[in-house]
């Protein structure tokens, strides 16, 4: 980054603090706080151990330092400015759960953020409809960057260790199943995994069995302890085992060599499957009781986006590339680094390598990203 670059990401970012809308997290003076700056440096670190009284004195701050990113913990501390974890006192936490899309899929950027927001719609339905909280204990909020966070902080939650936490995002996940559990019949009404998994296998075993007889096979004996052999002698049975798979109420026994080894494997395409049907969150954020998380209403650094909360009502007509911009439309130079094509504010862009004309908001995007540089004038036209 050059320091015109620098100079005019710091100073958009000071414009947005004079009277930004800043979310404070409750108990405020009970949380550590931790800041990244701007910066020519290619070793840039952050400032922690700090601690805030009020809003007001967070707001100045804001105004002041012009961060380049904000955090608090997630962790309820007795002294949150002490200098080591040990002396701060820790004495709780909130849940959170943490939906990155760089972990789930890769593609334009458009892509990656609607696909996330599918995947945090899972995770609340999971967490409302099977794990027993309401629509009012979340605290969903988009990140700012390729994500969102899902905030839990009532006070039965508090206390659980990383242990529990664990429990509860392998269950989202879909970690650790057990395929006996998960076919065995029930009598009653089911939801939740049981359903997902059956689906899963239905689905599975209905793609094999719209293969041609020589494809089919050869799908199957590339299971590993799976032979041709097993694999012909399987398929004629198939439409019975969905039938079975299908209704909740059977047993589906796993005596089957080919259909246990299908249930074993760790990648593939039943594998796939079923983790499709999972809410693919980041375990170490929601296990660490000791977390930095971005403050609502501050600017994410890497793409001058608002880290914003959103309702769960809201959520499946969210859009970052709108709702999130914070910046306008006026003019800035900037030089590119790479071909692109990105939406924002409504309009699709497409741009070349090189000298741009570009709407402020993806100016701030790019720049942040560290695929542009603001070029010779581009201050002058665009602040």
């Amino acid at each position: 980054m050059n320091p015109a670059t620098l100079e005019f990401l710091k100073q958009k970012f000071s414009s947005y603090y004079q009277g930004a809308t800043i979310v404070l997290p409750p108990a405020l003076e009970q949380r550590e706080w931790g800041l990244v700056f701007f910066s020519l440096l290619s070793d840039i670190r952050m400032k922690r151990h700090i601690a805030f009284s009020t809003k007001d004195e967070v707001e100045a701050y804001l105004r002041t330092m012009v961060p380049r990113h904000v955090y608090h913990s997630t962790a309820y501390y007795a002294l949150p400015s002490a200098p080591t974890m040990n002396d701060k006192l820790w004495s709780g936490a909130d849940l959170i759960f943490d939906l990155d899309a760089d972990h789930i899929v890769r593609g334009a950027y458009d892509m990656m953020l609607a696909r996330v927001r599918d995947e945090t719609l899972k995770l609340i339905q999971m967490l409302t409809d099977e794990l027993g909280f309401s629509s009012r204990d979340l605290n969903v909020v988009f990140s700012g960057g390729r994500g969102y966070h899902v905030h839990i902080r009532t006070l039965d939650v508090r206390q659980w260790t990383s242990r529990e936490r664990r429990e509860i995002v392998g269950y989202v996940c879909g970690i650790g199943i057990d395929p006996e559990v998960m076919l065995r019949g029930h009598p009653d009404p089911v939801c939740g995994w049981h359903v997902r998994y059956r689906d899963a296998l239905a689905d599975y075993l209905s793609y094999i069995n719209s293969l041609e007889g020589k494809d089919a096979v050869s799908h199957l004996s590339a299971i590993r302890n799976v032979s041709s052999d097993s694999a012909t002698s399987f398929l004629p049975g198939i439409d019975r085992i969905i039938d079975k798979i299908q209704n909740p109420a059977e047993d589906v026994l796993l005596k089957n060599r080919v259909l246990r080894a299908i249930v074993d494997e760790d990648k593939g395409g039943f594998y796939d499957r079923v983790k499709e049907r999972a809410a693919l969150t980041d375990e170490p954020v929601t296990t660490d009781i000791k977390r930095l998380i971005r403050l609502p209403g501050s600017l994410h650094g890497g793409s001058g986006f608002r880290v914003t909360p959103v309702s769960v009502s809201e959520l499946p007509d969210f859009d970052p590339l709108t709702d999130a911009v914070v910046f306008g439309t006026s003019d800035v130079k900037i030089e590119l680094s790479m071909n692109l094509k990105m939406p924002i504010l409504g309009n699709n862009y497409t741009l070349e390598k090189g000298l741009n004309t570009v709407p402020e908001a993806m100016a701030v995007f790019l720049c942040g990203r560290g695929l542009a540089e603001v070029s010779s004038g581009g201050l002058r036209d665009g602040i």
